[in-house]
């Protein structure tokens, strides 16, 4: 599923294609995505593509009026075309530009959307309550510990929880979590500030990495060159059970959290 370095890599993929250009035509093959596409989506025709945006797993394309939403969900991925083939049968949504080239929309599992926004596109109410972003300098880890506080709920569902802070999905929850040596499982609310600070820097980190690697693809994740992240070769514990931790050798735990997958080590992370 792409996560937020893998929405952020798709941002600057499109930015040059998209940014400073004129939308000539909008083609939706399938509107049935996780939310029907509305069928206002024509009033982005004609418009300029004034500025790309991410807002946690979000992008915006921000028009001369309005604005586009758009979500990847689980299987989501654009590609741009100069010269486009026939579509395909996930190829669900074709924007074409006036220069003539085509930013294509694929979504096999059909769990993305676009949706329209107005011209404040962080005020629609899919965006409007999520929390700070991790890369702003709204996160930190007192912020982290004084939402905590009182929690019992694992501290990897705490950070995944998207009011808490956007973007942090169960890749890099588990790669933060190794990395600040935090057992998963461990209460929100019984982590001290100074862990939580060693927190929200790995975070950062993790999430920078794997922007500058292009993303995780575990599945079938491409950027809009058609391209796969290269984080997953960096990965410490995602989708390692039973192999020996990187730091201390004892082999990779796997335990369910919240229906996901949670890999840590039970000696580094305590």
């Amino acid at each position: 599923m792409p996560e937020l370095p893998e929405v952020e890599t798709t941002r600057l993929g499109l930015q040059p294609h998209a940014e400073g250009h004129v939308i000539a035509a909008v083609t939706v093959r399938q509107p049935q995505l996780r939310w029907p596409v509305p069928d206002a989506i024509g009033h982005a025709v004609d418009q300029e593509v004034t500025r790309l945006e991410r807002r946690g797993k979000w992008l915006i394309w921000r028009l001369s009026a309005g604005s586009l939403l758009w979500h990847l969900g689980m299987s989501g991925s654009f590609r741009v075309w100069h010269n486009p083939p026939a579509p395909g049968r996930h190829d669900h949504i074709d924007v074409i530009f006036d220069a003539g080239h085509v930013i294509r929309y694929t979504d096999p599992r059909r769990f993305g959307a676009l949706l329209l926004g107005g011209s404040d596109p962080l005020a629609h109410p899919r965006l409007a309550s999520l929390g700070p972003e991790p890369l702003g300098g709204d996160f930190s880890g007192q912020w982290l510990y004084r939402l905590g506080r009182g929690r019992r709920v694992a501290v990897k569902n705490f950070i995944m929880n998207a009011a808490v802070v956007v973007g942090v999905g169960n890749i890099y929850a588990c790669e933060a979590l190794f990395a600040a040596g935090i057992d998963p499982r461990r209460a929100a609310g019984r982590i001290s500030l100074q862990r939580y600070q060693r927190l929200a820097e790995q975070i950062k980190a993790t999430l920078g990495q794997a922007i500058e690697a292009g993303g995780t693809t575990l599945s079938d994740f491409t950027d809009s060159h058609g391209q796969p992240g290269y984080f997953a070769q960096k990965l410490s514990v995602y989708g390692r059970e039973g192999q020996p931790c990187r730091a201390c050798a004892r082999p990779v735990r796997r335990i369910v959290q919240g229906q996901r997958s949670t890999f840590f080590c039970p000696r580094c992370q305590r």
